[in-house]
C-alpha cells in the first residue's frame, strides 16, 4: 500500500494495552484515511449514543495518506470523536507538523479508548510505544507541558499534541493543541482528551512515507505548487496578510459578525484587520508542515512576548463579535486560548451571549460581583474569563459549558448563535444564504469549513454566485463543496489549497501518491460516502432534523439592519427540503436504505 501505512495504533487506557489495527488497501479505496476510515471505525466498533465524557467514547487522531509526504499543506490531520459539546459527530482539523511526524513513524493513526486511572501521556517512537505518567504535567499550559516533554524525552525532534487546563477541566469547547500554536479545536474535542486523563502525546518518526511513483508525484506536486502561487489569494493576500485579509473583504461585504451577530458591519474593521497587524505586530510568516502558502503569523507583542496567531476567526470571535477593536488585546487573547486549550470561536461567541444577555438585563451585576461588566468593547472581560472558564471558577464555570447552555440558563437559549449547540463562525449568513445552508446542515454543527460558500458567495472561487440566490445550483454546489472538503481533510491536506486547485488537482495528486486511477468523481463518491456515513452517525445518536438542521432565529426572522445586505434573512425553509432532496435522502432528512446501498454502507443503518 502506499501512501497510508495500513495500521492504526490502538491504545486502551484502562488496560494499558496497546495493540496494531490494520486494514487493507480495500478498505483504504472505500475511505481514503483519516476522517474517512476514522467515521468507518466509529460507526463499526462504538455506539453512537455513549457519553462522550465517558470511557466508552473513543479519541481518533488521525493524519491522511498525503500528511508526511511534499503534497502542498501535507501535515494536516483529524480528531474525529463524538462531541460533547454538540453531542455529535465531530472533526477537528489542524495543521503544524505533528500530522507529518506520526505519519514519519508508521502509523496511519491512534484509537484512543478507555480511561488511565491518573493523568498520562502516550510516547511514540516508530513502532516503540509507551504509556507514561504525567501526574507532573497536569495543570501546566500548553507552552510548559511542550517545554517539560521536550527536555523529558531528551529530544528537540519530537511533536508534541496536548491540552491545556481547559481540556482538564472539561470544558465542552476545550480545543487539543499542537506545535505550540496550532489547534484541532472545534467541538470540544480537548474535554474528550481531558476525560481520558490523557495530557499529551508526543511522537518522533524516522520513515519515509511510501510513494507509488515517485518521480510522477513530484512533477505533479511542482504543477500544483505553481497553481497555488499564481494563484491572488493562495499565493497573495493569505502568504501577505494571513486569514485576516479576510476582515475588510468580508466588512466590505456586509456580513462581519458584530455585537453577537446583531449586524454585520463593524465600524473599527481596519484596526483589526491584517493588514493593520501586518504594521503594527508581524514579525515573519509561519508555514505549516509542506505548506507553500504560509499564512501563520508569528507577532511580537509586549505583554505576551512572541506568539503566533491570530487567525481571521479567532480575530473576529476575540473583537467585533465583542464590540472590541483593540487588537493587542485581541492578540493577548488570542495567546491566553491557546495556552489554556480553548477554542477561540466558541470562547467568543459565548462570551457574546453574555454580553447580550447582561445588555438585555437578563445577566446583572449583582451576579458579576466584583468582575468586569459584561460591556460590549469591554477588553477586561477578555483577559479575566478567559482564565476563568479553563479553570471553571465562578461565573466561568457555567461559560465553560458553551453558549447554548449558558444563555439556556438565563432562560434566553436565543442568544446564543450556534447550530447543533456549536458556535458559528465569522459570517452572517443573511449576507450568504448558502453559506447558511451549510451551517444548518453540516455534520459537526455550527461550522464554515466544512463547506466553505464564502468562497463562490464572497471570493469568487471557482466563480462568482449571487450571495443571495437560493437556486438549485447554489445547493448542488454546497453539496459539492461538502463532499469535496471531506475528500481533502481525508487526503491529510488543508482546504486552502482550494484557493487555486479544484477536483482534478486532488485527483491527480492522490494518483501519483497512491497508485490508482481513480475519477475526479470516484474520489467526490468517497466524500459523499464520508458525509452520509457521519450523518448516519448522528441520526443514531439521536439527531432530529427538524430541530436540529436550523438556524438561530435572530438570522430567519430579524432582517439585517444595515450595510449591503441590509433587509436580508436566510430562506432557509425555501432551501432545506431540496438539500435533502439532492443529497437523496427523505423528506425528513434521513438516509434512506437505497443511498445507504449506493454507497455500501447499509451496514450502519
Amino acid at each position: 500500500m502506499y501512501g497510508n501505512w495500513g495500521r492504526f495504533l490502538r491504545v486502551n487506557l484502562s488496560t494499558g494495552e496497546v495493540k496494531v489495527e490494520e486494514y487493507n488497501e480495500e478498505l483504504a479505496k472505500k475511505w481514503l484515511g483519516s476522517r474517512g476510515l476514522a467515521i468507518y471505525f466509529l460507526l463499526r466498533d462504538m455506539d453512537p449514543k455513549v457519553d462522550p465524557l465517558s470511557p466508552d467514547n473513543k479519541l481518533i487522531i488521525t493524519p491522511g495518506p498525503l500528511s508526511g509526504t511534499s503534497a502542498p499543506t501535507g501535515g494536516r490531520y483529524n480528531v474525529v470523536t463524538k462531541s460533547p459539546q454538540t453531542g455529535f459527530i465531530t472533526m477537528a482539523n489542524s495543521g503544524g507538523y505533528f500530522g507529518a511526524e506520526l505519519k514519519f513513524a508508521g502509523w496511519d493513526g491512534i484509537i484512543v479508548e478507555g480511561k488511565a486511572d491518573n493523568p498520562v501521556y502516550i510516547y511514540i517512537k516508530d513502532d516503540n510505544v509507551e504509556i507514561r505518567d504525567a501526574s507532573h504535567l497536569w495543570g501546566k499550559v500548553v507552552s510548559e507541558t511542550e517545554k517539560t516533554l521536550r527536555e523529558e524525552v531528551g529530544s528537540k525532534k519530537v511533536r508534541i499534541l496536548s491540552i491545556g487546563p481547559a481540556g482538564e477541566n472539561l470544558v465542552k469547547f476545550a480545543a487539543i493543541m499542537n506545535d505550540g500554536h496550532r489547534a484541532a479545536g472545534r467541538g470540544g474535542v480537548g474535554a474528550v482528551m481531558g476525560s481520558k486523563n490523557l495530557k499529551a502525546i508526543v511522537v518522533e518518526g524516522s520513515k519515509s512515507v511510501p510513494i507509488a511513483d515517485r518521480q510522477k508525484f513530484m512533477l505533479t506536486i511542482r504543477e500544483k505548487i505553481n497553481k497555488l502561487k499564481n494563484d491572488p489569494t493562495a499565493g497573495g493576500g493569505l502568504p501577505k496578510y494571513g486569514t485576516a485579509v479576510l476582515v475588510n473583504i468580508i466588512n466590505e461585504n456586509g456580513l462581519y459578525p458584530t455585537r453577537n451577530f446583531q449586524t454585520g458591519v463593524f465600524e473599527h474593521a481596519y484596526e483589526q484587520s491584517g493588514e493593520a497587524m501586518a504594521k503594527k505586530y508581524l514579525i515573519r510568516n509561519q508555514p505549516c508542515y509542506a505548506c507553500p502558502i504560509g499564512c501563520g503569523r508569528v507577532n511580537r507583542l509586549p505583554t505576551v512576548g512572541v506568539t503566533e496567531g491570530p487567525e481571521y476567526e479567532s480575530i473576529w470571535a476575540l473583537g467585533a463579535n465583542l464590540g472590541i477593536n483593540d487588537l493587542a488585546s485581541i492578540i493577548e487573547a488570542n495567546h491566553q486560548c491557546d495556552e489554556f486549550g480553548l477554542d477561540t470561536i466558541s470562547t467568543g461567541g459565548t462570551l457574546a451571549a453574555a454580553m447580550e444577555l447582561y445588555e438585555k438585563g437578563y445577566l446583572t451585576d449583582d451576579e458579576l460581583g466584583d468582575a468586569p461588566p459584561f460591556r460590549w468593547g469591554n477588553t477586561e472581560v477578555l483577559h479575566y474569563y478567559i482564565e476563568k472558564i479553563a479553570k471553571r471558577e465562578g461565573l466561568g464555570d457555567k461559560l465553560a459549558e458553551g453558549s447554548y447552555r449558558f444563555a439556556e440558563m438565563y432562560g434566553h437559549p436565543e442568544f446564543s448563535m450556534s447550530v447543533k449547540k456549536l458556535e458559528l463562525p465569522a459570517y452572517d449568513p443573511r449576507g450568504a444564504e448558502g453559506h447558511g445552508l451549510g451551517y444548518a446542515t453540516n455534520n459537526r454543527g455550527g461550522c464554515h469549513i466544512k463547506n466553505y460558500m464564502i468562497s463562490p458567495e464572497i471570493l469568487g472561487y471557482p466563480y462568482k454566485m449571487d450571495p443571495h440566490d437560493i437556486g438549485d445550483d447554489k445547493i448542488k454546489m454546497l453539496i459539492v463543496f461538502q463532499d469535496l472538503t471531506a475528500i481533502i481533510d481525508a487526503a491529510g491536506l488543508c482546504v486552502f489549497t482550494t484557493f487555486g486547485l479544484g477536483a482534478d488537482d486532488y485527483r491527480d495528486l492522490l494518483n501519483a501518491a497512491l497508485g490508482w486511477d481513480f475519477t475526479t468523481e470516484d474520489y467526490l463518491k468517497i466524500g459523499e460516502r464520508i458525509w452520509n456515513a457521519e450523518r448516519i452517525f448522528n441520526l443514531k445518536a439521536g439527531l432530529d432534523p427538524a430541530r436540529d438542521d436550523s438556524l438561530p432565529k435572530r438570522f430567519l426572522e430579524e432582517p439585517m439592519p444595515e450595510g449591503p445586505n441590509k433587509g436580508h434573512v436566510v430562506r432557509l425553509k425555501e432551501m432545506l427540503p431540496r438539500y435533502y432532496k439532492l443529497r437523496g435522502w427523505t423528506e425528513d432528512g434521513r438516509v434512506p436504505k437505497e443511498k445507504a446501498e449506493e454507497l455500501g454502507i447499509a451496514e450502519f443503518l
